[in-house]
């Protein structure tokens, strides 16, 4: 198993996590943005819809995963690096598409996160890579929250705050 110095920011979507890495990049750290987003950008810069790319939730989800593992693999295990959203939040988005989450699962087990922390939800907005409703927000949340406790992880909550104290929050508790 690698153990750590990796950092995970998640929580619902629209929950503040992107413009919190973002400042934290800004600080100097190195981070992750998130790959859903990215993996989503480029399909929409390809001409596809987010219904056509996400028409096939098992491809989708998956390639999502993929990408995660292969970004995690390269990180330098002692290094601080702030993932905005990691490998076992997959294991809630198979679970929220009604898929098997057996191979997330198992990949799950492979990595020790230093802490996680759970942004609480804010207000959903939608956007071009945004499709979710209260109500998705809040069970993604719930999924998101059991995934990191059965793998034995403390979580610390996150407030929600302005952008500055939110980060603020995070490097005081490191």
């Amino acid at each position: 198993m690698r153990i750590t110095n990796w950092y995970v920011i998640t929580g619902a979507p629209c929950s503040g996590k992107t413009s919190v890495i973002s400042r934290i990049e800004q600080l100097g750290y190195k981070v992750v943005h998130e790959t859903a987003r990215a993996y989503i950008n480029e399909e929409l810069n390809k001409g596809r819809s987010l219904d056509e790319i996400k028409a096939d939730m098992f491809l989708f989800e998956h390639n999502i995963f993929c990408r995660k593992i292969e970004i995690e693999a390269l990180l330098p295990d002692k290094a601080i690096v702030f993932l905005d959203r990691a490998i076992p939040d997959s294991i809630a988005y198979f679970k929220f598409a009604g898929l098997d989450p057996k191979e997330p699962e198992e990949k799950s087990t492979d990595i020790r996160y230093r802490k996680i922390f759970l942004f609480d939800r804010m207000q959903i907005k939608h956007d071009e890579v945004r499709n979710e409703n209260e109500e998705d927000s809040i069970l993604i949340e719930r999924l998101i929250e059991e995934t990191y406790k059965t793998l034995g992880y403390e979580i610390m909550r996150v407030p929600v705050l302005p952008v500055g104290r939110r980060t603020d929050f995070i490097l005081e508790n490191l």
